[in-house]
This record gives structure tokens, sequence and C-alpha cells, in this order.
């Protein structure tokens, strides 16, 4: 199947963009703030200001005025990407009729309806939209805090943090040790570090091909597990040693200072340590007071809207709402949902039965691409999944090579899908 722009435009319910958006008369338009510009605040803020044709008010709010897709960004560590090529602005959100604003949120008044920026600013809403990403718990692995980011650092915020792990795999010693601290469920993109694990070997082929990886995860399984394990005995035998909590993988402790990991109560020398903590919603959510006990965001499942205030949504990455994963993939297609439950509830337009999608990709060696996916419709609990598709073990090179093609125009459609 060739992805590209028209699948995006035509996913997640988007079909109920045809629909015109009913006359506003003589009265202040209803006032929509995003905060967060990524996959879910970015496509959510586009399809409003879209398919309101003018009727809405709607503000972005992103700290950054160019955003880096952590999406993608593994390709950037294997070669397969320009770092240039994951970095996308938002004029054409401008031009298209959304609010941007560069700044930080800092307070959410719920009573209130405002949001405050950190420069002062004070946004009224009608409707929030929380699309934060994600944040870290400190001292989820022991001797690492996100200070220490500069040394051993996560790059799971795509940006510095992304071209500062490539430069320390390209500086490392011919014969020297990768090592991954894999973080424990829920996190972002579950095949993400797996994948991570893949571009990192094949840059090590290239350059250092006696170069060692270890993999300290926490988890005694991994998405795409069967397919990873079997590229990797293919593409770079003996390189990658995965560490799993029996070995353990489950309780390791590191030394920033030193450059040490310590498993199983022994310390080890490396020369890079790429240590990805465990996660929880962006802070803004916590901040707003819509995140659970358990750090996220639980959400309606038929409409993304949080379970603790009806005029708030919750999107992508931050967002409890069952079988999802945090992926770029499913946020955009969360927030096609969400931007048709808004205009319904605001402007009166038609809305539909939600219905969700989701595929991850991922990059092994040159021309061997995997996948897994599925289709989702919300039940009276949780998004749940309805029909499923992995790539499977033992495909012939054509298909994985086609795989690979597909991601590309994947990631074409998304991101003009994203920011116009």
């Amino acid at each position: 199947m060739n992805l590209n722009r028209r699948l995006f435009i035509g996913t997640g319910l988007a079909a109920s963009a045809l629909l015109s958006a009913p006359a506003v008369l003589a009265q202040a338009k209803p006032r929509v703030v995003v905060i967060g510009g990524g996959a879910g605040g970015a496509t959510v803020a586009r399809y409003l200001a879209k398919d309101g044709q003018g009727a809405l008010d709607v503000t972005l709010v992103e700290a950054n005025p160019i955003y880096t897709t952590c999406f993608f960004s593994n390709l950037y560590l294997g070669g397969f990407q320009s770092f240039e090529n994951l970095q996308h602005g938002y004029d054409k959100l401008a031009s298209g009729g959304v609010n941007v604003i560069t700044d930080t949120a800092t307070a959410v008044d719920r009573a209130a309806r405002t949001v405050t920026l950190a420069g002062g600013q004070v946004l009224p809403y009608d409707r929030l939209v929380l699309s934060p990403g994600i944040d870290f718990k400190d001292g989820s692995v022991p001797g690492w805090t996100v200070a220490d980011a500069e040394i051993m650092p996560h790059a799971y915020k795509a940006g510095p943090q992304t071209q500062l792990l490539k430069a320390q795999i390209e500086a490392m010693p011919q014969g020297g040790t990768f090592a991954m601290v894999a973080p424990p469920n829920p996190y972002r993109c579950p095949p993400g570090p797996y994948e991570r694990i893949s571009m990192v070997a094949h840059l090590l082929k290239q350059t250092n091909p006696t170069a060692k990886i270890l993999v300290l995860d926490p988890k005694d399984k991994y998405s795409k597990q069967a397919l990873f394990e079997e590229g990797w005995q293919k593409h770079y035998p003996g390189m990658v040693e995965w560490i799993g909590p029996d070995m353990g993988g489950g309780a390791v402790e590191v030394r920033p200072a030193t450059m040490e990991v310590v498993i199983d109560g022994e310390a080890e020398k490396v020369d890079v340590c790429n240590v990805i903590p465990a996660q929880v919603a962006g802070q803004i959510a916590a901040i707003a007071g819509v995140t659970a006990d358990s750090g996220w965001a639980p959400v309606h499942p038929d409409s993304m809207k949080s379970k603790m205030d009806e005029n708030v949504f919750v999107l992508g990455d931050a967002s409890a709402q069952g079988d999802m994963p945090k992926s770029g993939f499913s946020a955009n297609s969360q927030a096609k949902v969400a931007a048709m439950t808004i205009r319904g509830e605001l402007l009166g337009s038609k809305v539909f039965p939600a219905k969700y999608s989701n595929t991850c990709w991922s990059l092994i060696a040159p021309d061997d691409g995997v996948k897994v996916g599925a289709s989702y419709e919300p039940n009276a609990e949780k998004i749940a999944s309805v029909e499923s598709f992995i790539s499977q073990t033992g495909e012939d090179g054509a298909l994985r090579k086609a795989t690979y093609e597909e991601s590309l125009g994947w990631y074409a459609g998304i991101t003009a899908d994203m920011f116009g």
C-alpha cells in the first residue's frame, strides 16, 4: 500500500471535515487552546482551523519554534535521514488560520478556563487540548537524573539530545561498548528503543565493527522481539547482547561521573550510555490536574475527552486510553476524533462514531523494514484493538524493502497532515 498524504486526510474520521461548519452569527468565536505542537497538537489545531472554516479561534502553544520529530529520529542515528529532514516549522499552520504562540504553558485554571504562559500572557478557552508528550520520572534509573542527560543522554525528546547521542556514538573508541537502559512499560513508541539498537548497530558496523552493544531491560519481553532478534542475528551477529530482568536488566544502576553501569551488583565501564527512563505525561497535564496516580491522563475512549474535565481533551503520549501505543500515528489519529468532537460541541457539526488506527514501522538494516499495527474502536472501558497485524520472521527481502519504503511514504504523509 502506498502511504501518502491522502491516507492521513482520510484516516481517523477526517471525512467529517467535508461537512461545512455552521454559520456563526455576530457573536465571539469559540476559543480552543492547544498546548503542544507535535503529532497530536499540530494535527488537532490544523483540522479545527481548516474544518471550522474560520468559525473557531484556534491557538497553538508550543515552546519550540521548530519541531523535531521523535519518530524517525532513530533513522538519523543510523545515517538514513538527515537531521534537517526531522525538523518542521509552523508557518503553514499559521497561514491556515492557527494562532501559533512560541511559549511554555505554566498554569491551567480549569474553573476560570484560562491558560497562563511563561511570558505572562493569559489565554481564555472554551475547550483546551493538551498534547504535551512525555516527561521523565527522576530517580527511575538509580544514579541518573534529568541533569545527567548531558552525559548519558536519553534522546527521547528529539532535538539536541538526538545530536548529542549520535556524536557520542561516532566518538566511541574502536571495540568500545554502547549501553542502553531500556524503559519499563508504558513508554513512547513501543518499538522505539529496539529500532534504536538496530540503527546504532548499523552505524557501528560501518565505523566500529568490533564494538559491543548492551541492552539492559527491565521487561521480560518487548514489541517485535522476534523480528528484532532475527534481524540482529542476521545483520549484526555477536554485536548485540540483550540482558533482561532475569539476568539483572531490571536492577541497573548508572554512574555518569565514571561512565559505568552496575548490573546485578557488578560495575562495568562503557563508552556511551543511552538512559531511557520511566515516563509520565508531559508536566502541564499534571499541572492541569488531569493525571491519575499512574502519571498518565485518563480519557473517554470515544472522544479523547479528559475524565477529569469535560472541557479538556488529552491526546497522544500523555493520555491513558487503552490499547493504542504511544506513537505519532496514534496521536494523529486521536487528534482527528478530538477535532470532530470539539467542532460538534462548539459549532453543532455532525459527530461520527470514533475509529482509530496505528502503524509502527521499524528499520532493522538497509531495506529491512518491519511493522506492527492495528485498528481500534472505543468500548465502555477503553480504546480497544479490533484488528491487528505484524510483520513475520523469515519474510523475503522484497517485502521488507517495500515495508521500509512504505514507512517513508507515511512520514511524508503524516508530517504534511500535521503541519500543512
